[in-house]
């Protein structure tokens, strides 16, 4: 297995996870079960996408497509001023 996604979170983790295997691509979440200790572990390098050595090169067009699309969210929500829609 090779590592080739370095989440922020959990939520993010599941999400390229996701898109991996809606693609084919096996994919498995490494460090999930430490996310209850942060605070007392550095916060980065925690929760890993993790595919088949054989499946790096596939996987890595659907990862990049993930970066670039997590760059751009804002680091707030709401922080564009927009208010949330009322329920």
């Amino acid at each position: 297995m090779r590592t080739i996604y370095e989440a922020e979170n959990l939520f993010d983790a599941q999400w390229v996870k996701d898109a991996l295997e809606a693609a084919g691509i096996p994919a498995f979440i490494a460090g999930a079960a430490l996310t209850g200790a942060i605070g007392e572990l550095p916060v980065m390098g925690l929760v890993l996408v993790q595919v088949p050595d054989g499946a790096v090169a596939a996987a890595a067009p659907i990862v990049a497509a993930f970066d670039e699309l997590l760059a751009e969210r804002p680091a707030e929500p709401f922080a564009d001023g927009a208010e949330p829609a009322p329920a």
